[in-house]
């Protein structure tokens, strides 16, 4: 599924469906509070910690729906992406768990400590040019070559189904909430976000963080329609993406507002979620918090869920 084929956004139920399709392989990862964040916040804080997910991400979620929705002659056949880090990770993980093969496209430059996990977890690795032309070339040729079935790390109703899981849990674990907040790259969390929190709350106000040097949802959102491919210039690995298609449909419907934060803003948020809340978190996790920290006015008060979306870091290259 190319995000220029966009899927069909998944319904409440279909997450809820992979929430118990999902439950006997993915941690139900815990919901961390700190007073001191509160009082620098103003807000009532509610992190949800994904990056003690499997693979180290929530991508796990969605990579394991995709992976046990499949019939088993399909799932003989393996499965297919293209991922610089954590979604190439879980679908070789989730691959696993049925004992499937697992193909996984790489571009030139990824981070190393998620490659090595990628392969790590069993994966087979392609190579490719860090393009996003050059990434759905080679999943379609190897998709070809071998039958095996394409999980696309955002643009797949059963990837955003699966990442939706997390905020069912969050709502459930909070005892609720009045506003949720997740980072944005290609969307499928803030997607499957935006859909099992109004599936649940339908007046619970939707945020997202973004990177000023990967803003594309916040400047599609801000003329009405998706932007075309752009250079990413931002530490955040995770969020270089273009927003897909449908994924951009979920952000306008469900009306999430989308904030945009700087490298250093996002380092200052990244050393005090590490110092405390005791926690590994990549940079593209501690977006929401830069946010929060930004933009104090639209959080003040505020009962707020943060998803942390991932802990998978390069510690001989941290970013301070």
């Amino acid at each position: 599924m190319s995000p220029n084929n966009p899927a069909a956004l998944p319904s409440y139920d279909q997450i809820q469906q992979a929430a118990a399709r999902i439950a006997p392989y993915a941690v139900l990862t815990p919901v961390l509070r700190s007073a001191t964040l509160n009082a620098l916040t103003g807000a009532d804080l509610y992190f949800k910690c994904e990056n003690l997910q499997r693979g180290g991400a929530f991508k796990f979620r969605g990579a394991c729906n995709a992976v046990w929705s499949l019939d088993d002659e399909r799932a003989a056949r393996g499965v297919v992406t293209h991922s610089s880090g954590n979604h190439g990770n879980a679908l070789a993980l989730a691959a696993a768990t049925r004992g499937i093969a697992a193909h996984v496209i790489v571009p030139d430059g990824a981070v190393r400590t998620k490659l090595e996990a990628i392969e790590r977890a069993g994966a087979i690795l392609h190579r490719c040019e860090a393009t996003q032309a050059a990434r759905e070339a080679k999943a379609e040729e190897v998709r070809l070559a071998t039958g095996a079935e394409l999980v696309h790390p955002y643009a797949d109703t059963r990837v955003m189904a699966g990442q939706g899981t997390a905020a069912l849990e969050l709502l459930q674990q909070s005892g609720g909430l009045d506003a949720l907040i997740t980072p944005i790259g290609g969307g499928g969390l803030a997607a499957g976000t935006a859909i099992a929190a109004h599936g649940l709350a339908p007046q619970l106000a939707l945020h997202g963080a973004e990177p000023e040097g990967a803003d594309d949802a916040a400047r599609s959102l801000a003329q009405g329609h998706r932007v075309g491919p752009f250079t990413a210039h931002t530490i955040c690995d995770g969020l270089r993406t273009l927003i897909g298609e449908s994924n951009f449909d979920a952000l306008r419907m469900h009306r999430v507002q989308v904030a945009t934060v700087s490298d250093e803003e996002v380092v200052v948020a990244m050393k005090l979620l590490w110092n405390e809340l005791k926690l590994v978190v990549e940079p593209s996790s501690a977006t929401v918090l830069a946010a929060v920290l930004k933009y104090p006015e639209r959080f003040a008060g505020r009962r707020l869920g943060l998803v942390l979306s991932g802990g998978n870091v390069d510690l001989e290259a941290l970013p301070w």
